[in-house]
């Protein structure tokens, strides 16, 4: 078997709540008392846009909330947004102990907007755990686009057989197994230390 070299994780939904999904959503109109299916239709005309980099949070608050008069401020709104964040504390754990180990290139490559990606990385300290970024914002491209991870291994100049890609999502697993790297899908923290174990990925002890 190949050796492992390289780790690549999804962040919402493996290391952190996911960031602004359709739960959230579902909170935010319940919240706001917006009307779903309007707020729905408008977030999905722009969402490409919103996570590909293309659309900051200000106008994505334009052209889905605030394109009538509300009862409530943007500053009201985006704070709600950034509240939904949250850490999933075990398996965040296990990023210090594969930081430790001090064997691999470890990436996040994971699709989210710019503003939000940008607070999470920092309310979290994702930067003391990943070398690089590779999200949607950046790349102009989302999961499960099989362009995002051909560009993730061309930037990280690693081949697929030495990957390892965690994501919560079966879809966004099966373009990344086609080129190669292999998969894990995330269940929770000891499943995920466990195969990363059986693909040979040295963990540092707790």
């Amino acid at each position: 078997m190949t050796q492992v070299t390289a780790l690549f994780f999804d962040i919402g939904g493996v290391l952190l709540t996911n960031g602004w999904d359709r739960d959230s959503r579902m909170a935010a109109a319940k919240e706001f008392h917006l009307n779903w299916n309007d707020f729905e239709d408008r977030h999905e005309l722009v969402l490409h846009a919103f996570e590909t980099g293309k659309l900051g949070l200000e106008e994505y608050l334009d052209r889905v909330i605030f394109y009538c008069p509300r009862d409530f401020t943007r500053e009201q709104f985006k704070a709600f947004i950034y509240s939904q964040a949250q850490a999933m504390p075990e398996s965040l754990a296990l990023m210090p102990r594969l930081v430790k180990a001090g064997r691999y290139l470890i990436s996040a490559l994971n699709n989210e907007s710019r503003d939000l990606n940008e607070y999470r990385i920092d309310k979290f300290h994702l930067r003391e755990y990943f070398d690089v970024f590779l999200s949607s914002c950046y790349l102009g491209v989302r999961k499960p686009d099989a362009a995002i991870y051909r560009l993730a291994l061309s930037i990280t100049q690693r081949r697929g057989e030495e990957s390892v890609f965690v994501d919560d999502r079966a879809l966004n697993l099966e373009c990344a197994r086609e080129l190669g790297m292999r998969t894990i899908q995330f269940k929770n923290a000891a499943q995920l230390e466990a195969e990363l174990k059986e693909l040979g990925v040295e963990i540092a002890p707790a």
